[in-house]
């Protein structure tokens, strides 16, 4: 029963607890799932209650994201990418390049060193803020740093002249956070979603290793937006680590917009798989 209480009122824990109660939720499900078989093993009729009401919960708030994805709905008018190269990527163009032959019109980079600046992708368009670029097959226009708190260059903002209108993309690295230390991400998020909450274009973007959770009570600051995944991808879409991803801290969020598939993939060098999306417009 408390595992389905913390399911239902985890934003009732204050942070710094709830902020890492908030990351872990999903995974709640393993331990539901172990006393459940235990408690059918013991044939305990209170304790198989109390399961299967823990895991009805965990249901209720995961189980859509196993349902949701398949085919896309309609035909893709964008589709984007964003990935976190990893600072000593010994490759990253091949990083870029993967993403831009699985036909991204748009690929967000973060960690970008010096050699990825200038990577060959096939997509025409460039801009660059600090560690953070973003390449485009379409034409790019407004574009700029982002100043979310961190000291030096860590986002930007560019509008993109797709053939179906404009769309305003911001592409952003966020603080990381720690155990105890939630202040500086909790900051560098909160004025990233108010320059990209108060943006009056139609159709906005926000691309980037946010380094926070989906799950996270402070990803509600994003209000009016959308994450891809879960309007369109299949599965929780954890991202870090590449290998045995535990969390989504990479997002592609949208408003104005709607995506019609989501997913993410590995790429070479990398410490985070890319999230990708296909959007229409």
């Amino acid at each position: 029963m408390a595992a389905a209480a913390l399911l239902i009122g985890h934003r009732l824990v204050p942070e710094p607890i709830g902020t890492f109660l908030d990351t872990g939720l999903p995974w709640l499900g393993a331990p539901i799932a172990v006393l459940a078989a235990l408690a059918a093993a013991a044939r305990s009729a209170a304790g198989t209650t109390a399961a299967v009401v823990a895991l009805a919960s965990w249901a209720a708030v995961f189980g859509p994201a196993f349902v949701a994805g398949g085919a896309p709905a309609a035909p893709a008018d964008l589709r984007v990418a964003s990935v976190n190269l990893r600072a000593d990527n010994p490759d990253p163009c091949t990083a870029l390049r993967s993403l831009a032959a699985q036909g991204a019109d748009l690929i967000a980079a973060q960690e970008m060193t010096g050699a990825a600046s200038t990577c060959p992708t096939g997509l025409e368009y460039r801009t660059a803020a600090g560690t953070v670029g973003l390449w485009s097959r379409f034409p790019l226009s407004l574009s700029g740093p982002v100043d979310v708190g961190i000291g030096w260059k860590r986002a930007l903002r560019a509008e993109v002249a797709t053939p179906q209108g404009p769309v305003t993309v911001y592409a952003a690295h966020l603080a990381s956070i720690r155990p105890g230390h939630s202040a500086r991400r909790n900051a560098s998020l909160a004025r990233l979603a108010r320059a990209a909450t108060a943006s009056r274009a139609e159709r906005v973007l926000v691309l980037g290793d946010l380094n926070t959770a989906g799950t996270d009570r402070r990803m509600d600051a994003f209000d009016g937006f959308t994450d891809a995944q879960q309007q369109a991808g299949s599965g929780l879409g954890f991202t870090w680590p590449a290998a045995v991803p535990l969390v989504r801290l990479d997002h592609a969020l949208g408003r104005g917009l709607r995506a019609v598939e989501a997913g993410v993939r590995e790429v070479p060098g990398s410490d985070h798989r890319a999230v990708t999306a296909s959007y229409t417009l």
